[in-house]
């Protein structure tokens, strides 16, 4: 990982695909990932780790079924804002218009978590990208 400070913005700017996140850095044993987002993303749940969101531009929902048998919730997120959720707790990002958001998981965390709906070919499954440059 890179021994120079990181601008979020040249990172975000550097490439193009909606839901497939890039790693700017490491702490520890967590990757710090940007991604962009439009659309909905697939329902998932990591069981081992809760998932950290910090919305940098744009909007962003994110929708929670915490457990079996609970009501769906809706969590919206303002620019600046953080959300952690909990593990287990399955959870789908949406955004109409667009947004750029930044994520803390434990490294090797597949976007998609251990538990998901069938996923579409706009979704990007994988453990993040390493960003270029």
């Amino acid at each position: 990982m890179s021994e120079r400070p990181i601008n979020l913005r040249d990172a975000l700017a550097s490439f193009d695909e909606l839901w497939s996140p890039r790693i700017v850095t490491r702490v520890n044993d967590y990757d710090v990932r940007v991604a962009k987002v439009r659309g909905e993303y697939v329902w998932h749940a990591h069981d081992g780790t809760d998932e950290f969101f910090l919305l940098l531009d744009g909007d962003l929902r994110i929708r929670l079924r915490e457990r079996e048998g609970a009501p769906e919730r809706v969590v919206t997120l303002e620019r600046g804002s953080v959300f952690v959720v909990p593990r287990g707790a399955e959870h789908r990002p949406e955004s109409d218009g667009g947004a750029s958001i930044l994520l803390f998981e434990p490294t090797g965390t597949l976007t998609v978590g251990d538990r998901h709906e069938e996923v579409p070919d706009h979704v990007d499954a994988t453990t993040g990208h390493v960003l270029d440059g």
